[in-house]
């Protein structure tokens, strides 16, 4: 009985999971001591046959008298807690029926049996199925006391549309929140601006906002990403009555490998670096690897430093800038430029505002691990340049004499992972220590001799040795000319390619015939690699002529400068072909573990978790191995995507329009408006664009007139009319705010959607084409 029914005092972690999102964070609140109105949860174990067993309604009645004790004149509250239930890919916002003022135990029962038996309801049915979820719910039910609220509201710790972080916005209603989380009334705006908290409202609800706003950071940090919280007034006390996340704010689903990190706020991405060294659209694998090292080496809390975004990879440029205006540099952009290329005109930089205090606290630890971590890599570059060939070598042979999946994992997680981890932190010592004495030299070399002639300078980086990344052209050359065998050539490059950081794909040292025709290749088009590195070596001594005859006591200083920053690109250049080497080592044991496991190279469709759970005797994953390369066979097909992406990007609606821009997107701008179309204003409820045709509907009952693709016009939608949502390609109503429930709804499955018009059922007529502009709260009318 004691695992059937859980007050929130005893609801402790390991029953938190069977409560649900909803019933499990209230849990926590209340134990950490949030004004959460106290209540109970009735786990799934409680319900036999659709019915609540004896022993559970014995369980519920004393909690009922025990709240009823401490609160005369009690009222109870009853919502679901579905299992599936506000997750960070879906929140379920209102689609489980909820039932409130309930007075006495015999109504408690009767609610506590709709709320269980709405799981099965159409729309639950219908949001499940665009979410991709199962629609067999697990529930919990939630009973908590009810808040006689004289103010109730909700507020999204981040804007749900842009993904803006700079305000906290919410909206209000005087009673009952239910009328505006159902959007059926219009609601009291105001933000709270990071990173203080500083009001903007009405002054009515000004005395709250302070601590509402603590309440909100805590929780917000608590729980890992931006939240929807609900809250509520009562004589002068704030209360927290729920909160789950801001689902449209998602990284995306990794059950289904539908990442788009630029659904995770207003961010600034460019794969201007990341791009040349990860030409190719990620598989899972692959992307599970390269997010693993990114936790590692991230110092900024709350960032990544690459994204997802369909399969492409993206560095998070505001990121980097954070920590610049944190620190007062003002030439954080212009050096961010200089690794990833000049941010394009007109696009504005989004900033995360941190309260620099609690930046620093977090931050610093994060820091100092790196640095240490740098140091002591530092002193182990010359002996891994000198070892890691031959490691590899014997590790990959091991790997292909393995006869078991106890030993590959063993080997992995004892061995290799710790060797990993060392070699990644080299690459990046070897890559820090370039990048800082390179573009000291430049800058000072620019303002000497201008910038052509300081590129000159710095490009004979290879002095009397060679670079790594010249080396596989060079070593083609020697096989040529007999200077090299073609196993001394595998032996030494093979690990390198044009897709040498996509583990699926082979590497040359697997493919017995790559070499060959780079070999035809290069005969066919007769290039002279030494005549083009002379010709190089002609500029540079020119250009060293030049600098020496304009300063000539500078001569000696340019000489040893030159020398260290060669020094530092030869070394940056080896321990990233090294660590490449490393790399292509994890292909052999993805290999051995897709023929141990006889999933063959569909492991390359498992994340490296997976791959271990796998090994370890589970098979869960493997069921969305089918969807995931359904979604990766469609990015790849997309062309490539801009260089320079603010905001939310989708590739699927960029590639449709003619006159895109491969460059940059933004998607913070505006339509530009034209002579000939009126304009209807409303709330931002969902971004996204559409232009389609009219349909005016009254009620969830005359749905079946709605077309495919015609875009819905209402006076209000509610969470009745959720199954009519896949039908549409925009909403558009009179009456709503933008944080009310159905409106979340319509984010989720991705349908633009502006709210609160106030008249578009009378401006508007079945069969107008309009163009909705959720992100801008925007109608346009054509005429």
């Amino acid at each position: 009985m004691s695992t059937m029914v859980k007050n929130f005092k005893e609801l402790t972690f390991e029953y938190q999971n069977l409560a649900g999102g909803k019933g499990g964070k209230l849990a926590k609140m209340f134990q950490d001591g949030y004004p959460v109105p106290e209540g109970f949860v009735i786990l799934p174990s409680a319900f036999q046959k659709e019915k609540l067993n004896n022993e559970a309604r014995s369980k519920i009645k004393s909690f009922l008298d025990l709240i009823r004790r401490k609160n005369k004149s009690a009222l109870f509250a009853v919502r679901s807690s579905a299992l599936s239930e506000d997750s960070n890919l879906a929140s379920f916002a209102g689609e489980f029926e909820t039932v409130l003022h309930i007075e006495t135990d015999e109504e408690v029962f009767e609610a506590i049996d709709t709320v269980f038996r709405s799981r099965q309801s159409e729309r639950v049915k219908v949001y499940s199925s665009v979410q991709g979820i199962d629609q067999s719910h697990d529930i919990a039910v939630i009973v908590q006391l009810m808040i006689p609220s004289e103010i109730s509201g909700v507020l999204f710790t981040a804007d749900p549309i842009t993904g803006s972080f700079v305000n906290m916005i919410g909206n209000y209603v005087y009673d009952v929140g239910e009328q505006l989380v159902s959007g059926e009334t219009n609601a009291y705006d105001f933000k709270l601006k990071r990173p203080n908290g500083k009001y903007d409202g009405p002054n009515e609800f000004k005395k709250y906002a302070k601590k509402l706003y603590r309440y909100a950071v805590k929780i917000e940090k608590e729980f890992g990403s931006p939240q929807d919280i609900e809250w509520a007034v009562a004589k002068g006390k704030l209360y927290i009555l729920q909160t789950r996340p801001i689902t449209t704010l998602s990284p995306g689903n990794p059950d289904t490998y539908e990442w788009n990190y630029s659904f995770m706020g207003d961010y600034l991405w460019s794969n201007v670096n990341v791009g040349e060294a990860i030409s190719d659209v990620v598989t899972p694998f692959t992307w599970s690897i390269l997010e693993d090292s990114d936790e590692e080496q991230s110092v900024v809390p709350g960032f990544f430093l690459w994204g997802n975004i369909c399969g492409r990879m993206y560095s998070n440029i505001s990121q980097l800038l954070v920590v610049g205006s944190m620190f007062g540099n003002k030439r954080a952009e212009g050096k961010i430029s200089e690794i990833y290329g000049m941010i394009p005109e007109g696009i504005d930089i989004p900033i995360y505002p941190f309260s620099r205090l609690n930046f620093i606290k977090e931050m610093i630890p994060k820091f100092i691990r790196n640095i240490k971590n740098r140091k002591k890599a530092s002193k182990d570059i010359l002996y891994h340049l000198r070892n890691n060939p031959n490691w590899c070598r014997k590790i990959t042979e091991r790997i292909r004499n393995i006869k078991t999946d106890k030993e590959l994992l063993s080997l992995w997680k004892e061995e290799y992972k710790p060797y990993n981890s060392r070699a990644l932190w080299i690459s990046i010592a070897g890559a820090m220590r370039m990048v800082t004495v390179s573009n000291k030299l430049s800058h000072i070399l620019t303002k000497l001799v201008g910038k052509q002639d300081a590129n000159v300078l710095l490009s004979n980086l290879r002095g009397s040795t060679e670079l790594a990344s010249l080396g596989p052209v060079i070593g083609i050359a020697k096989v040529v000319q007999g200077e090299m065998s073609r196993e001394e050539y595998l032996l030494k490059y093979g690990h390198r390619g044009p897709h040498e950081l996509e583990l699926s794909i082979q590497h040359p040292a697997e493919d017995k015939d790559w070499l060959e025709r780079r070999i035809a290749e290069f005969k066919k088009s007769n290039t002279d690699v030494e005549e083009l590195l002379q010709k190089q070596q002609v500029q540079y001594e020119h250009a060293f002529r030049k600098f020496s005859d304009c300063f000539p006591h500078k001569v000696k200083w340019l000489e040893k400068q030159i020398a260290i920053v060669s020094n530092a690109a030869q070394i940056r250049e080896a321990t990233r072909s090294e660590f490449v080497r490393v790399l292509r080592v994890i292909r052999a044991f993805a290999l051995k573990a897709g023929e141990l496991t006889g999933i063959g190279n569909d492991v390359f469709f498992l994340y490296i978790d997976e791959v271990e759970k796998l090994l370890s005797g589970g098979t869960p994953a493997v069921k969305y191995i089918s969807v995931r390369k359904e979604n990766y066979n469609k990015y790849k097909s997309l062309p490539r995507y801009p260089s320079v992406i603010r905001g939310n990007f989708n590739p699927f609606e960029w590639v449709k329009d003619p006159n895109r821009r491969g460059d940059y997107y933004d998607s913070t701008m505006p339509i530009e408006n034209s002579f000939d179309i009126q304009i209807l204003k409303g709330c931002a409820g969902s971004a996204g664009r559409v232009e389609g045709i009219v349909r005016i509907v009254n009620n969830p009952e005359e749905g079946e007139k709605l077309q495919l693709g015609e875009i819905l016009v209402a006076t209000t939608t509610n969470v009745g009319w959720t199954p009519l949502f896949p039908k549409v390609a925009a909403i558009i109503t009179d009456v709503g705010a933008p944080l009310s429930h159905a409106t979340i709804v319509a984010r989720e499955m991705g349908i633009p959607a502006v709210v609160g018009c106030g008249n578009a059922t009378t401006r508007l007529k079945t069969g107008d084409r309009v163009l909705v502009d959720g992100g801008h709260g925007t109608v346009h009318i054509f005429g």
